[in-house]
């Protein structure tokens, strides 16, 4: 009992570390249904975030079919990089330079919204400030010390943040506030669609699947019923 005592005590504070401080994130509130938020998203996506991050186990063909684009149309204004439409959706950054720039390799975002949820994303590309000790002279609340320029400044504006950590108003930039976080919804919508193309089927199929064993489950019962009449 006793070492049981002191093996408790000692996970604890591993428990304590592990959790970390806590994190306010917005809600994105995406709409997977909604292909015209989606296209949106993978437009800006090809726009903004192509050059670095790669969807390598995202075909174009795939997004083509599910964001309702004929092949011929996406083929031709929305497929930058491959040969075939059935190719992957990849850069050709080298990842050694890459990592030699960034002091890391851009992440795939293929499964990024899976990882760290879609609510971290658009809180993520909403929290971008000035800080002239980093080497691109911005930072970020969210992911401190990120080694990612603020490719989305021309839009948002500028931030900045006071001594306590608050963020201030987005300054010259192209968009509202509004339609910055429009913007970024969208494009955190199209990033949890690659994440789990078929989420919508299996949720759909998943009621299916309940209301099949709803309906076996009263054949068993009444099939127990019938075997144990006799017994009783």
């Amino acid at each position: 009992m006793k070492k049981l005592i002191l093996a408790l005590l000692a996970i604890v504070p591993m428990l304590a570390i592990a959790s970390g401080p806590s994190l306010h994130l917005d809600s994105a509130e995406n709409d997977l249904t909604d292909k015209e938020s989606l296209k949106r998203g993978f437009e800006s996506y090809l726009n903004y975030c192509l050059g670095c991050h790669q969807l390598q186990y995202q075909r174009y063909n795939r997004t083509f079919e599910d964001l309702g684009i004929e092949e011929a149309e996406g083929v031709k204004n929305w497929m930058p990089t491959g040969e075939k439409s059935g190719d992957h959706i990849l850069n050709t950054m080298p990842a050694k330079d890459a990592a030699a720039w960034f002091g890391s390799t851009p992440p795939d975002l293929t499964l990024e919204a899976r990882f760290r949820s879609p609510d971290y994303i658009y809180t993520y590309l909403r929290s971008f400030y000035v800080d002239e000790n980093r080497p691109f002279g911005v930072n970020n609340k969210v992911f401190p010390d990120v080694g990612m320029p603020h490719v989305l400044q021309g839009l948002q504006g500028v931030r900045t943040a006071n001594e306590h950590g608050e963020l201030g108003e987005a300054q010259g930039g192209s968009m509202t506030e509004e339609e910055y976080d429009t913007f970024v919804r969208d494009l955190t919508n199209f990033l949890e669609y690659t994440a789990e193309p078929n989420k919508l089927e299996r949720k759909s199929l998943g009621y299916w699947v309940i209301g099949f064993l709803f309906i076996f489950l009263i054949f068993a019962y009444l099939l127990k019923k019938e075997y144990w009449r006799d017994v009783h």
